[in-house]
């Protein structure tokens, strides 16, 4: 159903469901075009509400036949459109009703429900896709147990799959077979899975805590199985890991991966059937770089994750979509932590929602971890739910502490296991487990916007007496004028001149425990007493609130923070804390047509930390980068000019370069390294390091550095390195930058996943030929509007990755962005929606850039034919 309008549905009109489902008989006949899926429900009145009609879901759905308890219903007992099966007046008892209907994959565009790609039947019903494959109640509070028979030509499909056990399969006349499924565990229709095509796969075995072996499967495009191997190795890894951290263990006989390249997400938890984007499968040193390793790892752990957290519990509505979504991606934070580096991955973490969700948090799609009301629900799959919805799960865990957390789950497990739960349910556990009234804490669920906290300190040279004064304040956000205080636990530590830990004993203002502070009031004032010196105060250690923190902190205290700090979060936030301050004063100097000034202080402690053998390479090289564009614009705030911000950083990068340059070139022979590679977090440390340092020694523009950037190119033996190497140089007009695309496309052709990244490497770039070159790429042979991956590697790497050029002064941009959600829209609604989310910071612009934008928002509003998903976020975005 396309339309520009869709009703909005709130959290307060929640009812439970009229009508129960308990099993489900699925018998799908696969073909290109007219597959039959006929559906058979065991179907009771749900005895908590009183009697009412049956109204199953549909979307788009051709009904074919309808039965109860075996015997066909007359036209006038029910009405069928394609978006909804109403039967006025259902026997008030349990009754069995056999629903036929038939669907197109192949005109399945939308890759919703089951559709056809590259000849593989696939399925995707997260989140209302299953009303897309037969009439259903298709809610996340419905749970049935499922059985599925699959039929298909066996030269099209040799591959069956569904949810669950194979428990029969077999041959039928005309080349064709059959296989069946049964899934024992009650799951909502979300998560019903069902794949048919001619895939490889590779095997493995693993044995469960008690003593089960489970299957492990990964199926894959022939020619690709070795590529599969490391997705294996993360997946055993993370079965034995939620074994050892939380006491889970698989609960089915087989467990299956299966990798598509039209994928709208990056992969789905379906229960023992997970379908995945094949960039978060496939990958070997040749063609995947150590960030798509760790990509792997990661997303591999949460899908396998949600077994537990999502699947055996669920949420009761999507508006408790967090309750799955943000636990699951704590879960897998925890797990990378343990796997690699903890103080590396919390930086890189708090990156990601640095730039994802605080831009949301501070735009007009701003919206509380558990929405309060939604028009299309496919569009509140955001940074929100997912990395603040984790932050506010390891809030938590700060509050009560590990051991009390661990006793929470251990108590969430036991309590909802084959329920559909909601937030208060979950986070009663944790009341439970600790005696913690957790009443405000749940503000964290309702209010949106980041909270900001004012940090004031204060030192009484003749009292001894230290003081701290905090304010919090959280800004308005659309649909919330006012906010009320919020619970922000604060790790904290006071350090000497000389950067050693002083002990913290607070003499008035409360208790801290832990080392944690819990600012919970508009306005807190703390007293420290015995200080013989001014002491210099770290603060959100570990960034254990995610909050906008402001203090009166000088540039010394943040370089003594940088050097000496024991905590390795807060020594890169005090290097990045100086390096914004200095860029956007440059930005300002640039506006007013000055020219950008130097940081000594700051350009010491980067020398510092570079020669500082004691810490790991890969934290070097994130204390390195300087702030992103994005990061500048978000402290500027509003009247934002993205070339005054890219110049302001190129001129530190210069800067770093020369004045670092003579330790930037002995660190980058000295990682230099003849060993095979090794996707690992040491190996991996090593070479980002490196290539940290290769980058910065290119951004002062030397030919030697070029040319070491060109040899780097030419002579490297795995992706990571190559990659960085054409990065650096595509920032460059320079012969070398077009020598080595041109020679990238040549290497990596047949390589869908590899030529992505030469997409998105030259739609990124910020030369002003950037939005020709997009506009020329989308007419590229190897370009696809059908293929998300591709689409988001050219129109979503200029939209979201191009500050500079997406946001021309002529407004050009902006239109080719529009034209192309416009095109993309009416077959894939999502893809284009997600789109439409790159012009959420439009209101923070100077006012030329800004008019323009929303000129162009305003024209895709006035298009006829939008689908809810784009007509919702433009709707939001104008306000």
């Amino acid at each position: 159903m396309r339309t520009d309008t869709a009703p909005l549905i709130r959290l307060t009109d929640y009812r439970p469901p009229d009508w129960l489902v308990e099993t489900v008989h699925l018998d799908v006949t696969l073909h290109p075009t007219e597959t039959r899926v006929r559906a058979s429900l065991a179907l009771i009145p749900n005895p908590a509400v009183p009697p009412a009609p049956l109204v199953l879901d549909g979307d788009g759905l051709t009904l074919v036949s309808l039965r109860r308890d075996g015997v066909s219903l007359p036209a006038d007992s029910y009405i069928a459109t394609p978006d909804k099966l109403t039967i006025p007046q259902p026997p008030n008892r349990p009754f069995r009703l056999d629903i036929e209907t038939v669907v197109d994959p192949t005109a399945n565009t939308q890759l919703s429900g089951l559709y056809r790609s590259s000849g593989t039947w696939c399925t995707q019903c997260e989140a209302e896709g299953f009303r897309r494959i037969t009439y259903f109640p298709d809610r996340p509070d419905v749970m049935a147990v499922y059985s599925t028979r699959i039929e298909a030509d066996k030269s099209e499909a040799p591959v069956l799959l569904a949810n669950g056990n194979l428990i029969d399969s077999g041959e039928l006349p005309d080349n064709r077979h059959f296989a069946v499924w049964h899934d024992p565990h009650k799951k909502p229709s979300y998560l019903f899975a069902l794949v048919g095509g001619d895939l490889a796969s590779i095997e493995d075995k693993f044995t469960t805590m008690t003593g089960r072996d489970v299957t492990l499967r990964i199926y894959v495009e022939h020619g690709k199985e070795d590529r599969a191997d490391y997705a294996m190795d993360a997946l055993k890894r993370s079965m034995r890991w939620d074994e050892e951290a939380f006491g889970r263990e698989y609960d089915l006989d087989i467990f299956m991966i299966v990798a598509v390249s039209d994928f709208n997400m990056g992969a789905m938890e379906n229960k023992g059937l997970n379908v995945f984007n094949d960039k978060y499968v496939l990958a070997s040193g040749e063609t995947a770089t150590d960030g798509d390793f760790a990509g792997i790892e990661s997303v591999i752990a949460h899908e396998y994750f949600h077994n537990w957290t999502g699947n055996r519990i669920t949420c009761r509505d999507w508006f408790q979509l967090c309750l799955k979504e943000g636990l699951t991606v704590f879960r897998d934070q925890e797990f990378t932590s343990d796997m690699r580096s903890r103080p590396v991955k919390r930086i890189a973490d708090v990156r990601t929602l640095r730039a994802a969700q605080f831009v949301e948090d501070s735009g007009p799609l701003a919206h509380p971890v558990r929405p309060a009301a939604y028009k299309e629900i496919n569009n509140f799959y955001t940074a929100t739910v997912y990395e603040k919805g984790a932050e506010v799960v390891r809030m938590m865990q700060t509050l009560i502490g590990r051991e009390a957390f661990r006793a929470g789950m251990d108590i969430y497990f036991a309590r909802h296991d084959g329920e559909a739960a909601t937030v208060e349910q979950f986070i009663q556990c944790f009341a439970d487990a600790s005696g913690r009234d957790m009443t405000q804490f749940m503000r964290w669920y309702a209010q949106a916007g980041t909270p900001e906290v004012n940090v004031r300190t204060q030192f009484d040279a003749e009292r001894g007496i230290y003081t701290v004064t905090l304010k919090q304040s959280v800004p308005p956000t659309p649909g919330q004028a006012t906010k009320a205080p919020m619970v922000i636990p604060l790790r904290m530590g006071l350090l000497d001149k000389n950067g050693r830990e002083l002990p913290i004993v607070p003499v008035e203002g409360g208790a801290i425990q832990r080392d944690v502070l819990v600012l919970d009031k508009a306005e807190q004032t703390l007293t420290f007493g015995g200080m013989t010196e001014r002491p210099v105060l770290s603060i959100n250690r570990a960034f254990s609130a995610p909050i906008k923190l402001v203090t009166d902190l000088t540039n010394a205290d943040f370089a003594l923070l940088a050097r000496h700090d024991s905590d390795p979060f807060n020594r890169w936030q005090a290097l990045q804390t100086t390096a914004i301050r200095l860029l956007t004063d440059n930005v300002a100097r640039l506006r007013a047509g000055g020219m950008p000034r130097a940081d000594d202080n700051l350009i010491g402690a980067l020398g510092a930390i570079l020669n500082d053998e004691s810490l790991e390479p890969a934290f070097i090289a994130l204390a390195l980068t300087p702030p992103g564009e994005g990061d500048i614009a978000r402290e500027i705030g509003r009247d934002i000019d993205p070339d005054k911000i890219h110049l302001a950083r190129q001129a530190l990068r210069e800067d770093i370069g020369i004045r670092l340059g003579a330790d930037l070139s002995l660190t980058y022979e000295r990682l230099a390294s003849a060993d095979p590679y090794s996707p690992d977090a040491a190996s991996a440390g090593r070479r980002a390091l490196r290539n940290v340092a290769l980058d910065l020694l290119a951004a002062t523009g030397s030919s030697p550095a070029i040319t070491r950037a060109a040899d780097q190119y030419a002579d490297a033996d795995n992706m990571t390195d190559r990659m960085a190497a054409l990065a650096t140089l595509a920032q460059h007009e320079v012969p070398e930058r077009g020598e080595a695309l041109d020679d990238f496309y040549k290497r990596y052709a047949d390589n869908a996943l590899v030529i992505d990244k030469w997409f998105s490497l030259q739609a990124a770039s910020p030369h002003k030929s950037a939005l020709d070159k997009v506009r020329g790429l989308t007419a590229h042979p190897a370009f696809s509007m059908g293929n998300p991956n591709r689409v988001r590697a050219v129109i979503g790497a200029f939209a979201q990755g191009n500050l500079t050029q997406f946001n021309r002064a002529d407004g050009a941009g902006y239109a080719f962005v529009a034209d192309s959600i416009l095109a993309i829209d009416p077959k894939n609604p999502q893809l284009a929606a997600r789109l439409a989310t790159s012009f959420r910071t439009w209101r923070t612009l100077e006012s030329g850039r800004r008019a323009l934008a929303e000129t162009q928002l305003r024209r895709i509003k006035a298009s006829p034919n939008l689908s809810r998903d784009l007509a919702d976020i433009v709707e939001r975005a104008l306000g």
